[in-house]
């Protein structure tokens, strides 16, 4: 299985530079702690996202409670999201923040997409680099 190539330290001048879990797009995160709340802020080409920072632990927190492999099941903001998935879970009433970790309205989905990379640089999960279909778990 190919491996993900990610490069940073996560601050503005030296953000991750990642690849979405396909390994066919290049992104890069940084964290932004001068917010309320801290956030990840994501580029994607000329788009930007921001993420809730605590999805990091937080994530990782649900994946060594659920202690399997999870469908990451990225989606837009405007589409459901698969039960059971990453995505699902960065949405829920249920999750820590009891909502979206995705904080811009309009561009509040594809957590499932552009967070769990970063889990993998940083050594806290595993994850799969399929063509589509992608899963991960908490190392």
């Amino acid at each position: 299985m190919p491996e993900s190539k990610f490069s940073g330290s996560g601050t503005k001048d030296d953000p991750w530079v990642l690849q979405t879990p396909p390994l066919t797009s290049e992104y890069t995160l940084h964290k932004d702690e001068s917010q309320d709340p801290p956030v990840l802020v994501c580029t994607v080409g000329k788009t930007v996202l921001l993420y809730d920072l605590r999805c990091i632990e937080e994530l990782h927190a649900m994946l060594k409670t659920h202690g399997d492999w999870m469908d990451l099941g990225s989606a837009d903001e405007q589409k459901d999201a698969k039960p059971g998935t990453v995505e699902a879970w960065g949405r829920s009433p249920d999750n820590p923040r009891g909502g979206w970790y995705g904080l811009k309205k309009g561009l509040r989905g594809r957590f499932g997409m552009y967070i769990p990379p970063l889990l993998e640089a940083l050594g806290l999960a595993e994850l799969e680099h399929n063509s589509k279909n992608n899963r991960m778990r908490a190392k």
